[in-house]
C-alpha cells in the first residue's frame, strides 16, 4: 500500500552553514523528505532564508555583550515567535525538533496543545553545553544537563532519533527509559573513494603526507592533541595537517601549529571540496574527546582513509575502530604520534585496511538511513492513531 505523503515540519534552533554535524544532519533530512514528495516546512532561525519557499524564519536572540561570543561558535540561536510557530505548525502531520532548546521546548508545548506527534534528535551530549562554562569534566554538571534537557522536551516526545546506541544509553542511564530510534546520520553517496582525485592537490602544499580532522574548531575536539603529536612523530617535517572546519579556537589553534614545518591549514569546504581533500590525504585522525557520531569519521573512511581515533569513553567514534592499531590512548600526543608512524611506515597495511572499512562503512548508506527516519514518522503517527482509538 502507498504511503500517505506528509506534511512535516522540522524545527531548528540553530541550522546555519553546514559545517557541524547536527547541521549536516538536519539539512541531509529535510532534503530526503523533499525528494520522497513529503512537503517540509523548516522553522529556523536563518534570516538568509527569508522569503524562501518551504522556510519560515524566526527572530534571532541578542545576548549583548556576549553576541561576539556566540557570533565566534558559528551559530545564530532562535529566539521564539510563539504566534508564528503556533500558525505554522497547526496544519502538519507530524514534527521533528532538532534539538531541545528554547525553540524545541516551545514546540513541544504546542505540539501538545494541538495533538501533532513529536519526535526530537538527541545530538548534543551535557559536555557540549558544560565546556561552555568549564565544567565538561564535572560529572554533577553533566547529569543535572541530561535532567534539564528531558525535563524541558525529552520526556514529552512521542519518539528521540539517538544517532548512536552509545548516545541513546548515555541519556538513559540518567534519565530511564525512553522512545528511541537508534539510526545513524548516514554518510551521503557523494563520498566516495576516488583515486582520480588524487591528482588535483586542492590545498597547493608539497608536503609529502596530509593528515585531515574535520569538525568545529572547539575545545571538546581537542585539536591541540594532533598538533603536539607531530612533534614526536619521525614524519613530522612531511605531513600537513588539514583541519576542516570553523570555530571559536581558530586563533588558538593558528598560533599552536605555526612552529611546524607546515602550519597546518584551517579552512570551511564545501561538501563538493571536501570529497576532493578526503581523497587526497593519507590518514583521517580524529583527536575528539566528545562525540556522539563523527560523520566526518564516516565520511572520511568512506573515500577510503584509514582513521586513527581518540579512545575516549565519552566519544561513540571509538567503536569505528576496527582493532587497536586504529585507536590511540585519549589525550596522549605520543601514542597518537605512534600510530600515525605505523600507518605511515606500512602502506601495505594501509591499503588492506583501507579496503576493510569501504566494506564497514557500507551499513552507514545515506538512503537507507533516511528511509528509517521517515519510517519513525510514520511510526509516531501510528501510535499516536493507536492511542486515541
Amino acid at each position: 500500500m502507498e504511503k500517505k505523503k506528509l506534511k512535516v515540519a522540522v524545527v531548528a534552533d540553530v541550522l546555519g552553514k553546514e559545517n557541524n554535524g547536527t547541521t549536516i544532519a538536519g539539512m541531509n533530512f529535510i532534503r530526503s523528505l523533499i525528494a520522497k514528495g513529503h512537503d517540509v516546512v523548516v522553522i529556523s532561525p536563518d534570516q538568509d532564508k527569508i522569503g524562501l519557499p518551504g522556510h519560515v524564519v524566526m527572530p534571532i536572540w541578542n545576548f549583548g555583550i556576549f553576541n561576539r561570543y556566540v557570533e565566534k561558535n558559528g551559530v545564530v540561536i532562535a529566539k521564539v515567535d510563539h504566534k508564528l510557530l503556533e500558525d505554522t505548525l497547526k496544519d502538519v502531520d507530524v514534527i521533528h525538533s532538532m534539538l531541545a532548546f528554547s525553540l524545541g521546548k516551545a514546540t513541544g508545548k504546542i505540539a501538545k496543545k494541538l495533538g501533532i506527534p513529536l519526535t526530537c534528535g538527541f545530538h548534543t551530549q551535557a559536555e557540549n553545553i558544560t565546556g561552555h562554562i568549564k565544567l565538561m569534566n564535572f560529572k554533577p554538571a553533566n547529569r543535572l544537563t541530561y535532567k534539564i534537557l528531558n525535563n524541558r522536551l525529552y520526556k514529552h516526545v512521542d519518539g528521540i532519533h539517538y544517532p548512536t546506541a552509545f548516545s541513546r544509553d548515555t541519556f538513559e542511564h540518567v534519565v530511564g527509559k525512553t522512545p528511541a530510534f537508534v539510526i545513524s546520520n548516514g554518510v551521503h553517496k557523494r563520498f566516495q573513494y576516488r583515486p582520480e582525485l588524487q591528482a588535483t592537490n586542492l590545498l597547493k602544499t608539497d608536503a609529502k603526507y596530509q593528515i585531515i580532522f574535520t569538525g568545529r574548531l572547539s575545545k571538546e575536539k581537542t585539536h591541540h592533541v594532533l598538533i603536539k603529536a607531530l612533534k614526536y612523530s619521525q614524519f613530522k617535517d612531511d605531513i600537513q595537517l588539514v583541519f576542516a572546519g570553523a570555530g571559536p579556537l581558530e586563533a588558538k589553534i593558528r598560533k599552536m601549529g605555526r612552529k611546524l614545518k607546515y602550519p597546518p591549514i584551517i579552512r570551511f569546504f564545501s561538501r563538493d571540496e571536501m570529497v576532493e581533500v578526503l581523497n587526497n590525504s593519507t590518514l583521517y585522525v580524529h583527536p575528539s574527546e566528545i562525540e556522539i557520531e563523527a560523520i566526518s569519521c564516516l565520511e572520511a573512511i568512506s573515500s577510503g582513509l584509514v582513521p586513527v581515533i581518540a579512545n575516549s569513553k565519552r566519544s561513540a567514534t571509538r567503536y569505528f575502530a576496527l582493532d587497536d592499531k586504529n585507536l590511540f590512548k585519549n589525550l596522549d600526543a605520543k601514542d597518537l604520534a605512534s600510530k600515525i608512524d605505523y600507518w605511515l611506515l606500512n602502506p601495505d597495511k594501509r591499503e588492506e585496511r583501507q579496503k576493510e572499512y569501504l566494506d564497514y562503512t557500507k551499513q552507514f548508506d545515506h538512503d537507507y538511513c533516511m528511509d528509517q527516519m521517515e519510517a519513525m514518522l510514520y511510526k509516531v503517527i501510528e501510535n499516536g492513531k493507536s492511542k486515541t482509538r
